[in-house]
């Protein structure tokens, strides 16, 4: 399988789903901006480096995660809107494991 299928709810509330590919080491980051699911120079703004949480989302289903980074864990430390779903998509590679999975984008802080 080269491509999974992910459910995004963008900022607006309105609700994608869209197909990602699992081959191009991309993270749901950098799926949102090829989607261009979030405004221009709102989301990834540090380049998917951890370090300033524009990509912050929230994970509705009960897909079983990477365990999150101390740099993730730092930053969200620090963000707004943090929920207890909370995680940085620039930290979430697409995998297979991911088929299914559905977010929200949180709020532009």
């Amino acid at each position: 399988m080269s491509d999974i299928s992910i459910k995004i709810t963008d900022r607006s509330g309105a609700l994608h789903e869209i197909l990602a590919p699992t081959d191009m080491a991309m993270n749901i980051m950098e799926v949102v901006r090829s989607y261009e699911l979030a405004e221009e120079g709102t989301i990834g703004v540090c380049g998917g480096m951890a370090m300033c949480a524009s990509c912050q989302c929230y994970i509705t289903s009960d897909h079983e995660l990477p365990e999150m980074s101390p740099d993730e864990d730092l930053m969200l430390a620090e963000a707004f809107y943090v929920q207890d779903n909370s995680r940085l998509g620039c930290q979430i590679h697409i995998t297979s494991a991911l088929d299914g999975l559905e977010l929200e984008l949180a709020p532009e802080s």
